[in-house]
Parts: C-alpha cells; structure tokens; sequence
C-alpha cells in the first residue's frame, strides 16, 4: 500500500502540519523544527511521490490535496511553503472544517505571470520542464538556486537546500514535472477569496519567484488575511531567517487560538 512519509514531533498542545515545496522534501524545515517543537506537535510530511514518499507517480493538485489529508490530524494549522502552499490552500478550500488557519510562504495563488499579475514567466516554466528530460539533476539544482539569490546568506543557503534533495532519492522527473504543471496552471485567486480562515501569507522582499508585489495585490484583494514582507529574505524565509519567520509562526498561532 502506498504511504506517505509522515513524522510527527515536538511536545506542543497544537497540531501544524508543514508542506514542502517543488523537488525538495520535509528534511527543508529542520532549520525551523528545534523553534516551533516546544510549542506545537509538528507534523513533516514528504508530499506524494517526493523524498520518502516515493511510491505515488505525478498526480493533481486536488488528488495530492487529498491524499495528504488521509493521514492528517482532525485539525491542524497548516504551512505550506511554494507549491505546499497551494496543498494546504487548496485543502482550506476543499475542507475548511479540518483547518484551524493556513500559512502559505512565499506562494501564490497563481504562480504564473500574466496580464498585469506578476509570477513566473511562462517560458521560464516550459524551460525548466524541457530541461528535466535533457540533465534533470542540473535543472533542480539551478532552480534551489534561485530561490536563494540575493540574500546575505545566498551560498549557504543553497548548499543547505542541495543536501536536502540529495539526502534522499530524487522525485522521479514525471513527478517533478507534474509539480511544474501545477505551478503553471492552477489559479486559486478567486476560490481563496471567499475563504474566511484564519489566514496569513509570509514573502520574501527579495523572492525572484514569487515577487512581493504579490503581497499588496493579495492585500487589496483579500482584505480578511494577513501578510508579511521579510527584508533580506528570498524564497526560502524559514532558511535565510529562521528566528524571525518561527516568530510570525507562533504569533499567529497565539492569535488564533482556539
């Protein structure tokens, strides 16, 4: 039977779930885990078909939502960082009843540019899945690169998340580019609109992927959720500054409580 990988620790009162983003695995959070531990029972998960989940081939955004959530606690705060975030949104949406309030880093609910919205370029998207079948180690490396480019701590960064991927066995390249159909096709602007949780969304003022105007358009147009522009941080804030972002964590979830 397939499985998820699913680690449960810390010795808090409050479930959190975390999920990863694309090609890496829940090895991403450790830098984060010894901070939020004492205050929540964190739940690592390695999404279907990544890091030790490897046995689930490439799937939808609604069937990995779903599967996720067989093996989640009643309920839970959830985290989801890049394309975690829009597992967890899309859980929110789909069961609100399981979600106490919802954390995306440095996501969007449309990861692609178009009209006046700011993203990833299409061909960026299309570049990066066409290279995956050409030196599909080489391609993931170059994208954790530039989810560190321009902070301080860029090349350590970097090294950090490499050994994260490398830790385990790679995502198979159909699963990786299932990850980039995603990012290239879902749009969750409207569905989320109407999503009255508890809600905060964290960004990088430096993120190359996710750009932080993103923030003030989401600001005006979901005026019932929170945000926060990390200066000095990119795409990967729990990383670059990982007191400040368990900070905004545990802040949000002590004004939430319930």
């Amino acid at each position: 039977m397939k499985q998820l990988y699913w680690n449960i620790c810390g010795e808090g009162d409050r479930d959190l779930v975390l999920l990863h983003g694309w090609g890496l695995n829940a090895e991403v959070w450790h830098c984060i885990i010894d901070r939020l531990s004492p205050h929540f029972r964190l739940h690592l998960v390695d999404l279907p078909g990544y890091g030790r989940s490897k046995d689930f081939g490439a799937m939808s955004l609604s069937d990995m939502a779903a599967i996720v959530l067989q093996q989640a606690p009643e309920q839970a705060l959830w985290l989801g960082w890049s394309m975690g975030g829009l597992v967890a949104s899309q859980i929110a949406l789909s069961h609100p009843e399981r979600v106490n309030g919802l954390i995306t880093v440095s996501s969007s609910p449309c990861f692609t540019a178009h009209d006046e919205w700011p993203g990833i370029r299409p061909e960026v998207l299309a570049g990066f899945e066409q290279q995956l079948s050409e030196d599909f180690q080489r391609t993931v490396e170059r994208f954790l690169a530039l989810q560190t480019l321009g902070t301080e701590s860029a090349r350590q960064d970097a090294r950090l998340l490499k050994a994260v991927v490398l830790q385990h066995q790679m995502p198979e390249v159909e699963v990786l580019t299932g990850g980039l159909e995603i990012l290239r096709n879902e749009d969750l602007r409207e569905a989320l609109a109407a999503c009255d949780l508890p809600f905060l969304r964290i960004y990088g003022y430096l993120d190359g992927l996710v750009p932080r105007k993103v923030a003030s358009l989401l600001d005006s147009a979901w005026p019932h959720t929170q945000s926060v522009v990390m200066k000095g941080a990119a795409h990967a804030p729990f990383v670059s500054h990982p007191d400040d972002f368990s900070n905004l964590i545990l802040d949000f979830a002590q004004q939430n409580r319930r």
